[in-house]
């Protein structure tokens, strides 16, 4: 009974999601440039037929790249669209402005900032951050990043992350979850890692566990130089860094943490969601988290920060520090406006003071 309980929930928010994203700020476009009102009926056919591809295409892990692209680039438009269409009509009804001037004026902001999304979509930033700790005996640098979703971008966003970080003087890299987010993705590609000569950290996002034979590709990323922390720790110098997985509970994550935490080191704890910090900052002296993309397409952010209460930057607490990154790719539509593609420079610094 619950299972068909969280069913119906999902395909009736599906169907409420599609009809707003997808069909209703078109509806309004059309309705202002020929004043034709849409039909309940054909609104109800045609969010029928879309959230129908949309439910097919999340629950079967379809990998075809025609269904994929409208499902994803149509998400972006979409939620665009519908943000402008509203903020303009409220603008129209408080000044009296004409609908075909409306009509004209949302198509041309919506045009604009869905290319200047897909321009800024494709581009990444190498950000710099410095952090002193007592606890260190020697100063590290390293490499972090997140959200790469292999799959949704290509194989080239992700060379153009290593190029980015090729003039770095780092001692590793830490990858912060949904490095791949398709079924379709070929693991074989990740050969250019090969080319690096430090070593690799990586725990699981919560995409990597939607993924087909999961388990069996997750054990193919030794072969590629990637060193997957489940659940484990690893001592560099006196770093203790700490990998957890993403499927799990935040009060089982917290525990783990607990148990894997040392007094005597520099706690580093890399791990997903941002959620369980509130749990285990007493034992971490630097977080490191993603998955909240800062909501990648603004206004989006602001809903963001109402599920997580930190989403996005560096926060501090007692003695310990979060960095939650905005991602190093796009998830879903390949469009970012009013956030940022990262990878993050970390710099560790010792402060004997």
């Amino acid at each position: 009974m619950k299972k068909i309980y969280q069913d119906t929930t999902f395909y009736v928010l599906i169907f409420i999601i599609t009809y707003f994203i997808y069909i209703y700020p078109f509806e309004i476009l059309n309705e202002l440039l020929f004043d034709e009102k849409p039909s309940r009926r054909d609104s109800f056919l045609y969010t029928f037929f879309i959230s129908t591809l949309v439910i097919f295409y999340f629950r079967s892990k379809n990998t075809f790249w025609a269904l994929k692209f409208f499902i994803y680039e149509g998400m972006g438009i979409g939620f665009i669209s519908f943000w402008v269409v509203n903020f303009l009509l409220i603008f129209g009804l408080l000044f009296s402005i004409n609908n075909i001037v409306l009509a004209y004026f949302s198509l041309i902001i919506i045009f604009c900032i869905t290319i200047y999304g897909i321009i800024n979509g494709r581009r990444v930033i190498l950000k710099k951050i410095e952090i002193d700790s007592s606890k260190l005996n020697a100063n590290h640098n390293f490499i972090f990043l997140s959200d790469v979703h292999l799959g949704s971008n290509p194989i080239q966003h992700f060379e153009k992350i290593l190029n980015l970080i090729n003039n770095c003087d780092y001692d590793f890299i830490l990858i912060g979850g949904d490095l791949i987010d398709s079924s379709s993705f070929d693991i074989s590609k990740l050969e250019i890692l090969k080319n690096i000569k430090k070593p690799i950290y990586f725990v699981t996002g919560n995409h990597e566990h939607y993924i087909a034979d999961f388990s069996k590709k997750t054990s193919w990323l030794a072969d590629y130089n990637i060193i997957y922390l489940k659940n484990s720790k690893m001592l560099i110098n006196n770093i203790n860094l700490i990998g957890i997985n993403d499927n799990q509970a935040i009060k089982k994550q917290s525990l783990i943490v607990k148990q894997l935490s040392n007094k005597d080191a520099f706690n580093l704890v890399l791990i997903h969601k941002p959620s369980v910090w509130n749990l285990i900052y007493d034992e971490s002296d630097l977080m490191l988290s993603g998955h909240t993309h800062n909501g990648q397409i603004f206004p989006f952010n602001i809903f963001v920060r109402l599920q997580f209460k930190y989403n996005y930057g560096l926060y501090n607490k007692n003695q310990s520090q979060l960095y939650v990154s905005s991602g190093a790719g796009c998830w879903g539509p390949r469009i970012r406006f009013g956030t940022n593609n990262e990878i993050i420079y970390f710099q560790l610094n010792t402060n004997n003071n």
